[in-house]
């Protein structure tokens, strides 16, 4: 496995957060033990301290690329704008040419710079500089913070989680990438055909709301070291998963070596 960045929006040892430690014993439901088990395997965290609108544009640059390509962009995105004092108004003043060239490590970089400095714009526009944007994103109802979040071009509902979590260090939110929509379905903590948002849903329900950023990002790292999407540990050796005796392995088939989406696995059919 190529190794993590020393630090990363998704965790890792060196990825942020304080490090605590969570009760993990008589789990309510399937998903709090599943969440348990991972925080055994890695780390049991809390979040939040990050700056409102560095993790807004951090999250952005990893969206559609790993950490590994979007982390040089980010520290070379700092390098260039983040000495003035206010990233936002480092962001609003630039030319989109000059922003482009300084991520372009992290892929989509024109699509990117482009929705940055709209964002910047705004931000400078509407809370007066990142600052206010903190405070904005640190102190209003999380509803309302995600709400606006939302309303922002480029910006999902995976960014707005983050920026809730890992800036906000607001607890019950539980951010759904890739790995965690497809890793959750695949254990049965979620329904097989349900989207990110639903997946999002489910596990916010089931997961006590301390448990929920920590879940995240162990999640994230178990799909990168054991779930894969198209050659889970299971496949090649069944004592290979750690969490083999808690997984439903909807849509993964090791007797025959095929992988599916779980919402085709007919063990998904509810009818």
């Amino acid at each position: 496995m190529d190794d993590e960045p020393a630090e990363n929006i998704s965790g890792g040892a060196g990825g942020g957060g304080a490090f605590s430690e969570f009760e993990s014993v008589n789990a309510e439901t399937r998903a709090e033990a599943v969440v348990d088990r991972l925080g055994e395997l890695y780390w049991q965290k809390q979040y939040g301290g990050r700056d409102g609108f560095e993790c807004l544009v951090r999250t952005i640059l990893s969206q559609n690329t790993s950490d590994k390509a979007s982390q040089p962009a980010h520290d070379a995105l700092m390098e260039r704008y983040g000495s003035d004092g206010d990233l936002a108004a480092s962001l609003a003043a630039t030319e989109q040419s000059a922003l482009a060239e300084t991520i372009s490590s992290a892929g989509l970089y024109n699509q990117k710079s482009e929705r940055m400095i709209r964002i910047a714009e705004d931000v400078l526009d509407e809370y007066g500089g990142a600052d206010g944007f903190d405070q904005f994103v640190r102190e209003a109802a999380p509803d309302t913070v995600r709400e606006t979040l939302l309303e922002m071009n480029g910006v999902g509902p995976k960014t707005a989680d983050c920026v809730l979590l890992f800036a906000g260090g607001r607890g019950g939110v539980f951010p759904v990438d890739t790995h965690v929509h497809r890793i959750a379905r695949r254990l049965g903590v979620a329904s097989a055909d349900a989207d990110h948002e639903a997946v999002r849903e489910a596990l916010e329900a089931d997961v006590p709301a301390e448990k929920c950023g920590f879940g995240h990002t162990a999640m994230i790292q178990f799909g990168r070291e054991h779930c894969s999407a198209r050659e889970p540990a299971c496949l090649q050796d069944p004592d290979a998963c750690p969490m083999a005796d808690r997984c439903e392995q909807i849509g993964v088939y090791p007797e025959t070596g095929e992988v599916i989406d779980p919402a085709a696995a007919p063990e998904a059919d509810t009818e």
